[in-house]
């Protein structure tokens, strides 16, 4: 462990002159008494802890031995302190860090579980400072802080108080990401009553309910940005796309709604077969953005993964007077409500087609 890390900067100031001014004793007595180096260093540190017999002749001598006696009194509260300043170090290795005093222009970090994890190590990433705020000690996330000397306050959000150790009203934002929405909410709005253009993110678990936050926080602080959001509504198109086979290509969040891509066969889909990519366009609903010229024998089941395109590719500028035909397979820009129209549809065609056979 180097030096630094275990002495403040005034403790190794102090230090340095103490071994300074033993020095320069040390080479005093070298010149009153013209001993040897080694001698004369001997005889100051006998003089320095006391151990020495007073001196019975020699004014200069005797000069020396008080002012040795003086520095070795000085030595001894050095000593000690620093002592316990290693032994505080020690401790300190194995337990959280404060937030420092001065600290601005940070995050301010709700929660140490699963998903609040995941934060901490994302923001260390990009160098955003952090403070973590975490009821339990003994949450996922807290040897990560400990690892990563991230400042923690361990204590209720809703408490008096843990707020304000966390310097939230120097605070940048305020990221509350614990798994009860009550929290998060209260949290929210008391931070935004110290702060209030406090940038606020919240985790919520209903959807509804997360419109609701964010309405209410935008119209009652419109000068600042507030953003909720509904984890369970976010992560549900991927479930639905590992549900749905490789026809779900990604998602992607666009303010409370999600833009899924998809992979269809336009064969069979009346909305596409045989209409100009003009024609199929469906305003909230989806969009064909992209045609795969691979052949049938040639294609893959996920666009997705590489080399998925076969020996083909993808075209992207698409003429809107280009003519879907049977054959071809798109990818579309779509709405959830959109692609499970444009899916249901062709399941009740074929559920139809079957019945009647």
């Amino acid at each position: 462990m180097p030096l630094g890390s275990l002495f403040s900067a005034r403790l190794r100031w102090s230090l340095a002159g103490l071994g300074l001014a033993v020095l320069v004793l040390t080479a005093a007595s070298m010149v009153v008494t013209g001993e040897h180096p080694l001698h004369a260093a001997y005889v100051t540190l006998l003089d320095l802890f006391a151990i020495n017999d007073p001196i019975g002749h020699g004014r200069a001598r005797q000069i020396l031995q008080l002012l040795n006696g003086l520095i070795g009194l000085l030595i001894l509260p050095v000593l000690v302190a620093a002592t316990l300043e290693a032994f505080g170090t020690f401790r300190s290795a194995s337990t959280l860090r404060r937030p420092p005093r001065g600290l601005a222009g940070h995050v301010v970090l709700l929660g140490l579980g699963k998903i609040g994890t995941r934060v901490l190590a994302r923001l260390h990433e990009m160098n955003v400072p952090v403070v973590c705020v975490e009821e339990d000690p003994e949450a996922r996330g807290i040897p990560l802080a400990r690892r990563l000397k991230v400042p923690c306050v361990i204590g209720d959000v809703t408490d008096e108080g843990v707020l304000e150790a966390a310097k939230i009203g120097r605070a940048s934002a305020l990221l509350a990401v614990t798994s009860v929405d009550a929290t998060n909410l209260e949290a929210a709005l008391y931070a935004r009553s110290l702060h209030p253009l406090l940038r606020v993110s919240l985790r919520l678990f209903d959807d509804d309910f997360a419109t609701a936050v964010y309405r209410t926080l935008r119209a009652a602080h419109p000068g600042a940005l507030t953003r909720s959001r509904s984890v369970s509504s976010l992560a549900a198109p991927a479930f639905a796309g590992a549900m749905m086979g490789r026809q779900v290509l990604g998602a992607i969040p666009v303010e409370r709604r999600v833009l899924l891509f998809a992979a269809l066969d336009v064969a069979g889909r009346a909305e596409l077969e045989g209409r100009t990519v003009a024609e199929a366009f469906r305003p909230g609903s989806w969009r064909v953005i992209a045609l795969d010229t691979s052949g049938p024998a040639e294609r893959s089941a996920d666009l997705a993964s590489p080399g998925g395109q076969g020996g083909g590719g993808l075209v992207w500028d698409l003429h809107p007077g280009y003519v879907l035909r049977p054959g071809d397979r798109v990818v579309l820009a779509a709405t959830r409500h959109g692609l499970g129209s444009l899916l249901g549809r062709r399941r009740r065609e074929d559920g139809t087609r079957a019945s009647g056979a």
